[in-house]
């Protein structure tokens, strides 16, 4: 028998509670499958250097005297710099998260531009995307167009299509947080930049599961997150710029450079960074970043595919779910329960079987309206840190929800 849940219960489908529906304790060990939003756990080498950043004085060269201490973030822009085949270092920029940079790109663009002008986006973004472009077209210095997707992708000749002479800026997501599907960003990038039209691209989703060489792809700016597959902790994410003058200065502050000057430097990084970085978490990027080179980009992306193949299969073969795509770029795969609201499966397999997924429209509205009438789904997500065994026992928890729904 289901259980049906008030609204304040749906809020709660991602607590780890390990009680069945009856309230009675199980023994279930927890199967975190929401790596999507942010992994778990974090490599122990993650942990360790963000617990020795902590202990330690704080090195910020040009601010502090003294030797000893790690200057995280130089160290963290040449991994990086080296992980994504970038050429300068001084041109990653470090952020809250992946929102943070997309708001300080899109903003600081079209105050560099000055004049209003057209923008396209796709169906297929986050609202860390989305939000920040409508509401620059509410205030009228924008206007926007918004491309739909076909079979899970973005293509060229749909961008193209609705290419104008006053079309500056293109915003695009380099995967799909819900269907899973990357784009191919590199055709798109090339006609971009031939045409003048500066290109931003979020990458959020894609950083740390597949090889990204910025230096093959004519982009304006990348954006990445720290705390999804780079391991870091949440906090953390930035962009790389390889032409940072396109990008008006928004924010202002100290630098520990120039400090006589009474506006902000133009010189890189500082020309986009104020104030006390968030130290420990550049750390554990940088500590992420290092994780991922011991075990290896090409392993990683083998097992998280692997684990992917795995559970899409035995959902294919469940009756009654409804599975919106069979072969997903990335390690993501959405469905729902076809006689449960997502919400209530969700909660369900929290209590019932300690297994945490994501539900509702993930962020991504103009992707759910498309795939389920703006419904929302469940999402499960793998990281390196799954196994095979959790796959199938979830896969059997699936399964036994939906068969007690039709029961």
């Amino acid at each position: 028998m289901i259980v049906h849940l008030s609204k304040e219960q749906r809020r709660c489908t991602t607590k780890v509670i390990p009680m069945d529906i009856a309230g009675q304790d199980t023994q279930a060990p927890l199967i975190y499958l929401n790596n999507a939003a942010t992994t778990w756990p974090k490599p122990p080498e993650v942990l360790d250097e963000v617990a020795a950043c902590l202990r330690t004085p704080v090195h910020e060269p040009g601010r502090t005297t003294g030797n000893g201490s790690a200057d995280y973030p130089s160290a963290a822009r040449e991994a990086l710099a080296a992980f994504f085949h970038a050429g300068k270092p001084e041109h990653f920029i470090f952020t809250q998260n992946a929102t943070d940079a997309l708001n300080l790109l899109i903003h600081g663009f079209v105050r560099r531009t000055g004049v209003p002008f057209h923008a396209i986006t796709t169906e297929l973004e986050h609202n860390s995307v989305l939000r920040p472009l409508t509401t620059l077209e509410q205030d009228s210095a924008i206007s926007l167009s918004v491309v739909p997707f076909a079979g899970n992708r973005v293509s060229l000749a749909a961008i193209k299509q609705v290419i104008r002479p006053d079309t500056r800026l293109v915003v695009m997501t380099h995967g799909s947080n819900v269907l899973g599907s990357v784009q191919e960003i590199k055709p798109i990038a090339e006609y971009l930049r031939t045409n003048d039209i500066f290109f931003i691209v979020d990458g959020a989703q894609t950083a740390g599961h597949i090889p990204i060489s910025l230096s093959d792809i004519p982009i304006g700016a990348f954006v990445f997150t720290g705390h999804k597959a780079l391991f870091g902790i949440p906090g953390t994410g930035g962009f790389y710029i390889p032409e940072p003058d396109a990008i008006a200065i928004t924010r202002q502050g100290g630098t520990g450079t120039d400090s006589q000057t009474l506006t902000q430097p133009s010189d890189m990084p500082m020309r986009f960074e104020t104030g006390t970085p968030n130290y420990p978490g550049i750390a554990s990027l940088f500590a992420g970043l290092g994780f991922i080179n011991t075990v290896g980009l090409e392993e990683i992306e083998r097992k998280e595919r692997d684990l992917t193949g795995y559970f899409v299969r035995e959902l294919q073969h469940m009756p009654g779910i409804m599975l919106y795509t069979t072969a997903p770029d990335l390690p993501v795969v959405s469905f729902n329960i076809n006689s449960i609201d997502n919400h209530e499966a969700g909660f369900i397999l929290a209590r019932a079987y300690n297994i945490i997924t994501r539900t509702g429209l993930h962020c991504a509205p103009l992707v759910h309206e498309r795939i389920d009438g703006s419904k929302g789904c469940i999402r499960v997500s793998f990281s390196w840190f799954n196994s095979l065994d959790e796959c199938a026992a979830a896969a059997d928890a699936i399964r036994e929800v939906s068969q007690n729904a039709d029961s």
